[in-house]
């Protein structure tokens, strides 16, 4: 029997600027009733995301360099460090895709690099690269997923959802392809439906990011289907 309830695996995000404490409560309730693996936020949301999912298993997830991914190592490293301090268990770091396009593979493993490094200090937290693959060429995906495995990322992920076509199967595969067993992956853009859901899953998602409209219709249509 397929295990219909994809709840357990959504990273439900909060991301835009004019996110209201409100919304972000609301949020973090539909979390902690649906079982969301995460609550993305921006990094001056974390505070909050973490007061309001405290005693709960669902984890708080900071969005780092985001959208653009274009400000300094340096810079990506403190967000990030500062992100766990202030609650976060996870973060989702925006690599530099202009250094990517470049051909300057050095610099974007080095920005990677220094975001895990800052983060693992901490303590066992998860970190994501985020490839924005609707602006890549397939070249630059391959380049991009071999880079954030060297620079020992725990996830590759497609994408902010901001820009660009967000994920699909063949560009999972494509991915998957090209980064250890060790290394997981993320889906995010596009996926706004049950439907998505699974057809991700199927291609070896172990996390979805997704929006929090569509991870309130996602879950709804779990609980609907229960195991088939």
């Amino acid at each position: 029997m397929a295990n219909t309830n994809y709840a357990p695996l959504l990273d439900a995000a909060l991301l835009e600027p004019e996110t209201t404490l409100a919304q972000l409560r609301q949020l973090c309730d539909e979390a902690k009733a649906n079982g969301y693996a995460a609550v993305a936020v921006m990094p001056s949301r974390v505070r909050d995301a973490a007061a309001f999912l405290a005693g709960s298993p669902v984890k708080v997830d900071a969005a780092i360099g985001f959208p653009f991914g274009m400000t300094t190592p340096a810079a990506k490293a403190f967000e990030a460090a500062e992100a766990i301090d202030n609650g976060a268990a996870e973060i989702d770091m925006v690599i530099n895709i202009g250094k990517l396009k470049d051909g300057n593979d050095g610099a974007v493993y080095e920005d990677m690099r220094a975001v895990v490094t800052a983060v693992k200090a901490k303590g066992d937290y998860i970190v994501k690269a985020i490839l924005e693959t609707g602006l890549l060429t397939e070249d630059e995906i391959v380049r991009a997923s071999r880079l954030a495995d060297q620079a020992g990322m725990d996830f590759v992920k497609t994408s902010t959802g901001f820009r660009g076509e967000g994920a699909t199967v063949p560009i999972l595969a494509l991915m998957r392809e090209h980064t250890s067993a060790r290394v997981q992956l993320k889906a995010s853009g596009q996926v706004r439906t049950y439907e998505k859901a699974a057809a991700f899953t199927h291609a070896g998602c172990t996390r979805l990011g997704t929006s929090a409209k569509s991870a309130r219709a996602i879950a709804e249509a779990a609980s609907k289907k229960g195991v088939e």
